[in-house]
C-alpha cells in the first residue's frame, strides 16, 4: 500500500497548519495569497462574515498592461502595492498575513515587502 501523499494534499495540509493560528476579522481581516508559475493573486478576507474585501492579482487589467510577465519578484511587489492601495482605500489599514503553503520566500515576501512599505501593516 502506497502511503505517499500527492502534493496536492501536502500542500493543503500546510496551508490549515498556517490558517489556524491566523484568522481574520472585521478590524484585522486576513491578507492571503496564491501563486502559480505565471500569475500571483492576493486576497483581503473577512473570516468573520466569510467575505473578500478587496483583490489584486497579476491578472488585472491596469497591472497587466505594466508588466511583461506575472511570475517574478516584480510582479509580486506590484500587486503589494495595489492591494495595500485598495486596502487603505477600503479603510482597511491593518492585515493578518496568511502565507498559506509557501515559504516566507521569494515572490511571497516581496509581495508582503510591497505591501507594507505602501502602508499596510501586518
Amino acid at each position: 500500500m502506497n502511503h505517499e501523499k500527492t502534493i496536492y494534499q501536502q500542500r493543503h495540509r500546510r496551508s490549515l497548519r498556517v490558517r489556524k493560528r491566523t484568522r481574520g476579522t472585521a478590524d484585522r481581516p486576513r491578507m492571503t495569497i496564491f501563486r502559480s508559475h505565471k500569475h500571483i493573486y492576493c486576497q483581503v478576507i473577512d473570516d468573520e462574515s466569510s467575505r473578500t474585501l478587496v483583490a489584486a492579482s497579476t491578472r488585472d487589467k491596469d497591472l497587466k498592461k505594466a508588466m511583461s510577465y506575472g511570475g517574478n519578484r516584480d510582479a509580486a511587489q506590484a500587486v503589494g502595492t495595489a492591494i495595500a492601495q485598495r486596502a487603505l482605500k477600503a479603510g482597511i489599514q491593518a492585515v493578518c498575513f496568511d502565507r498559506g503553503p509557501y515559504k516566507y520566500h521569494g515572490r511571497v515576501a516581496a509581495l508582503a515587502d510591497a505591501a507594507r512599505t505602501a502602508g499596510l501593516s501586518l
